[in-house]
């Protein structure tokens, strides 16, 4: 960034998560997309900690609607949002 030093913004921690072995599940709001003008948020159904991470998301990025998505269902499966959405070799599609 031309010599300009990074600007870190925190986010909330999601209250922990765990699956029905016990061991603790992804829930992070670090697991966001940035995608056409917009930033795909996981919420975790925790209204007071995703609002939280919605208004520092709109710190990071001003110019973008911040849209939460869901992601209870998803950490079941030891990811979240932007790990549902990673890259598919060409090869498989």
């Amino acid at each position: 960034t031309e010599g300009k030093p990074y600007r870190l913004i925190p986010l909330p921690m999601a209250k922990p998560a765990y699956d029905e072995d016990g061991t603790r599940l992804p829930a992070t709001y670090a697991n966001f997309l940035v995608i056409n003008g917009a930033v795909l948020m996981p919420t975790y159904g925790e209204p007071a900690t995703d609002l939280k991470a919605e208004q520092q998301l709109r710190l990071a990025f001003p110019n973008h609607d911040i849209i939460g998505i869901d992601c209870q269902p998803l950490i079941i499966q030891h990811g979240s949002l932007h790990c549902c959405t990673m890259q598919f070799p060409i090869e498989t599609l």
